[in-house]
C-alpha cells in the first residue's frame, strides 16, 4: 500500500476534503508546457454525466504521462472533475461577468444536477466512480445576482457557484452528496481508495 497520493487538480476545496478524510496527498498539476484547459472541451451532443466522466480520465491519462515523466515516486494518482447540468445543458466556468449572470439566471428558481467523477489509478490498474446531486435553487432577484458576481465568486466554478460561499443561502434542497457538490464525493472516493489499500 502506498501511504500517500498525488492529487491533479488545483482544487483548494478537493484538497480540504480529502484532509478531512485523512488522506495524505502531494499536488501532481501540470506544467507549462500542458494544455489543461483544452481537455474540458465538450464534445457536441454529449451528455453532462459522459461528459464529466471522458474529461476526468483525460486528466487521469494526464496525471499518469506527468508522473512517468518527471520521475517522480510511484503512488495511486487521484483525478476529479465536477460539471454543472440543467437537463443536457453542460454549464461550465463563467467566461465574464456577462457570462455568470446568464448561468445565474439559468439556475434561478429551479433544480439542476452537480456532476464529480472521480478517477483513481496506479501503475497497474485504474478505477472511477460518479456522484450525480440535485440541487434546487430559490428564485434569485437581479440584484442578489449583481452582488454575488461582485463578490467574485463565480469566477472558476463550474455553474457559477461555490456551495461553500454566500451562494448556500439561496439553496432550499439538496438531494446527494454535499461533498460531491463541493468537488469530491467522499463516499464514492473513499471506497476507490479501498482498493488502493487505504481504511477508513
Amino acid at each position: 500500500m502506498s501511504a500517500s497520493i498525488y492529487l491533479a487538480s488545483q482544487s483548494p476545496r478537493r484538497r480540504q476534503l480529502l484532509a478531512q478524510i485523512g488522506v495524505p496527498h502531494e499536488l501532481l498539476l501540470p506544467g507549462a508546457d500542458e494544455d489543461a484547459e483544452a481537455l474540458e472541451v465538450a464534445l457536441a451532443g454529449e451528455a453532462p454525466e459522459a461528459y464529466c466522466a471522458r474529461v476526468t480520465a483525460a486528466k487521469l491519462d494526464a496525471a499518469l504521462a506527468r508522473l512517468a515523466a518527471r520521475g517522480l515516486p510511484p503512488a495511486p494518482i487521484l483525478c476529479a472533475d465536477t460539471t454543472v447540468a440543467v437537463d443536457d445543458l453542460i454549464l461550465g466556468k463563467p467566461a465574464d461577468a456577462a457570462d455568470a449572470r446568464r448561468i445565474l439566471a439559468l439556475l434561478a428558481g429551479r433544480s439542476h444536477r452537480v456532476i464529480t467523477a472521480v478517477a483513481v489509478a496506479d501503475a497497474t490498474r485504474r478505477m472511477a466512480a460518479l456522484n450525480v446531486s440535485d440541487v434546487e435553487f430559490a428564485a434569485l432577484s437581479e440584484a442578489q445576482i449583481d452582488r454575488y458576481i461582485a463578490s467574485r465568486e463565480p469566477f472558476g466554478k463550474a455553474g457559477a457557484y461555490a456551495i461553500q460561499s454566500q451562494a448556500a443561502a439561496w439553496i432550499v434542497n439538496i438531494a446527494g452528496s454535499y461533498s460531491g457538490i463541493m468537488g469530491l464525493p467522499l463516499f464514492e472516493t473513499a471506497q476507490l481508495l479501498e482498493q488502493f489499500g487505504f481504511e477508513f
